[in-house]
């Protein structure tokens, strides 16, 4: 039985549909868009909306299920039980699966099972529309025909489904944050995320752009549009709110984003020679097409760059090209680039724009997020700075295709913090996908996206790392000291190894005292090992430093608040937390006890 166009308007046909959604519903092909998440996530309002806005057929597959048996949801579970009910829904997920395409609204439970999950890769696109426990609770607490709620404690029943599921979840093709606000936004969100990866993914019908765009006249003055063929993130920091931009080919599209966020403005590009002859031309062409005007500005590759010197330089440089206040500061590069041309868009003329657009896997998911800024003194990194956030990050994913494959596994380790400090379920789909994610396409999309809405939702909480934001330095102490003992030599260490060390150091640390489980300390260390990440300080080539110096640079860390360390330590994967009273005494000793180790 189909359940025919639920969505309530007619199908439309090829030549109504607007160009942008006919180049979408044609990459389908005969795949479905199926809805997956928890109960109160959305799914079935979502669905509705967004088959009416691509003019496809709706199905609710619980919906088809009780007209399979003729008996509600409620009625089966209370005669036959779940497993019988589980066993329906496969049988109905799959014969819909053969119908497409359509937009499916699934069970939460579908997707547990492996065969629904097969299907679903071979003959669909699942998007997780994901939303809080908190979120969900509201909106299903009231209900009363969820039989999977009935009796005991329903809110617990939901925090275990959530645990439960979660992790399976995360292996959607696309992910999208269910919020309380118009279905338009998410149907908007669920689009562009579909458009992404139909672009990225290998093997799939490819999505072409329209051959020709009829503009409506109201919009033919309107200046450039904005594109969809990438994820977007929003860090909402209320006036000052910036979107991160995430997908392939976006510097080609540069220039018109540039012009769109400030119309009449000039930019200067800060960059490095080695990024320079990889990237700068398609940038420098993007701003030329869009008609705007721009200067560059070179510096040496390197840490080193990070200087007094070289920060003057450049200052001096942005002056001399006559750069007024409303004009834009581009960082075209990794976090060096991104942290240097930062702090002089802080601090030239009291002040200007800058857009991030970072050529790194680490400067995409970390650095240029978050408006830190800063170069380094000879006491230390990152120690002389300001927090100046972008007006706009473009990262463009194609850019990591040049990147050694050791800048690629350090960046990694960026990624993997967060799953540590905040989302075991994200961990757990890396430990599953990271050869997906390090291959690229749709994984790698989602794994930076992912690192990004986690940084952004901590950012919008704590801009100025007063409390929570310091969750994010999780393996930075250790790290920075040992970046500084090996005098920033990259060819000895780089930073994405020293916070990999520093985060295993940091669970060995929280096994020792008791806050962590063995287990847990064990799959850090096993899984930073797997990608190629070195978790211990004996790994480092020509090391030879004591305890007490380590401890020493420690100290040099602008995380040191009273004279006392802050260390962000672990109760679990997935659970860290700040810890301001850490006796040196005991770093020195757990310190020791690695060297003597070999740790």
């Amino acid at each position: 039985m189909s359940g025919g166009n639920a969505s309530g308007a007619e199908t439309e046909t090829d030549s109504t549909r607007n160009p942008r959604v006919a180049s979408l519903v044609s990459a389908l092909g005969r795949r479905s868009i199926v809805l997956i998440g928890l109960m109160g996530s959305g799914k079935t309002s979502t669905g509705r909306r967004l088959a009416q806005e691509l003019g496809l057929e709706f199905v609710d597959a619980d919906e088809e299920i009780e007209a399979a048996a003729r008996l509600s949801i409620t009625e089966i579970f209370a005669r036959h039980g779940e497993d019988s009910f589980r066993d329906g829904e496969r049988r109905v997920m799959a014969r819909l699966l053969c119908e497409g395409p359509r937009v499916v609204a699934s069970g939460g439970g579908a997707f547990m099972n492996e065969e629904t999950r097969a299907r679903i890769a071979l003959s669909g696109i699942s998007i997780w529309l994901k939303a809080d426990q908190d979120v969900l609770w509201r909106r299903v607490r009231k209900r009363s025909h969820r039989p999977l709620l009935q009796g005991g404690d329903p809110e617990q029943t939901l925090r275990t489904l959530l645990e439960q599921r979660y992790p399976v979840y995360a292996l959607a093709d696309v992910t999208i944050v269910s919020r309380d606000g118009p279905h338009e936004l998410a149907v908007e969100e669920i689009i562009a995320g579909i458009e992404c990866f139909l672009r990225s993914s290998p093997g799939l019908s490819p999505l072409a752009r329209p051959k020709s765009v009829t503009v409506p006249q109201q919009q033919q003055n309107a200046g450039p549009q904005p594109f969809s063929s990438h994820v977007q993130v929003s860090v909402e920091l209320g006036a000052r709110t910036y979107t991160i931009l995430i997908g392939a080919g976006l510097i080609a599209e540069a220039g018109n984003h540039i012009r769109r966020l400030a119309p009449r403005a000039a930019c200067a590009i800060v960059t490095d020679e080695n990024v320079a002859k990889l990237h700068l031309p398609a940038l420098e062409r993007a701003l030329d097409e869009a008609f705007v005007r721009h200067a560059r500005v070179v510096v040496a590759p390197g840490e080193g760059s990070k200087s007094f010197a070289e920060y003057a330089r450049v200052c001096n440089a942005l002056i001399g090209a006559k750069l007024e206040r409303g004009d834009v500061i581009v960082a075209l590069g990794g976090g060096v680039i991104g942290d240097l041309a930062g702090f002089a868009a802080a601090t030239v003329r009291r002040g200007m724009r800058f857009i991030q657009v970072p050529t790194t896997l680490l400067a995409e998911v970390d650095s240029s997020v978050g408006g830190k800024t800063g170069i380094n003194s000879s006491h230390g990194k990152n120690l002389i700075g300001a927090f100046h956030q972008p007006s706009l990050v473009i990262a463009d994913t194609d850019t990591l295709e040049t990147l050694p494959p050791r800048e690629f596994r350090a960046g990694y380790a960026e990624i993997v913090k967060y799953g540590l400090i905040g989302d075991a379920g994200f961990y757990a789909w890396l430990e599953a996908n990271w050869r997906a994610v390090f291959a690229g396409g749709a994984a790698r999309v989602h794994a930076i996206a992912t690192s990004c809405k986690a940084k952004a939702a901590i950012v919008a909480r704590d801009e100025y790392e007063e409390g929570e934001r310091a969750l994010l330095n999780l393996g930075h102490t250790f790290g920075h000291a040992l970046e500084r003992l090996t005098s920033y030599d990259g060819a000895r260490l780089v930073h994405g190894e020293a916070v990999a060390i520093g985060m295993a150091c940091a669970f060995r640390f929280s096994a020792r005292h008791g806050l962590c489980g063995l287990q847990d300390q064990a799959r850090v260390e096993a899984h930073l090992q797997e990608v190629g990440l070195p978790v211990c300080m004996a790994g480092i080539p020509g090391w030879n430093v004591g305890p007490e110096a380590i401890l020493e640079a420690m100290y040099q860390d602008k995380k040191v608040e009273h004279g006392a360390l802050a260390f962000i330590l672990a109760r679990a994967i997935g659970d860290c937390f700040i810890a301001k009273n850490v006796e040196a005494s005991e770093i020195l000793g757990f310190l020791q006890d690695e060297l003597n180790s070999g740790h």
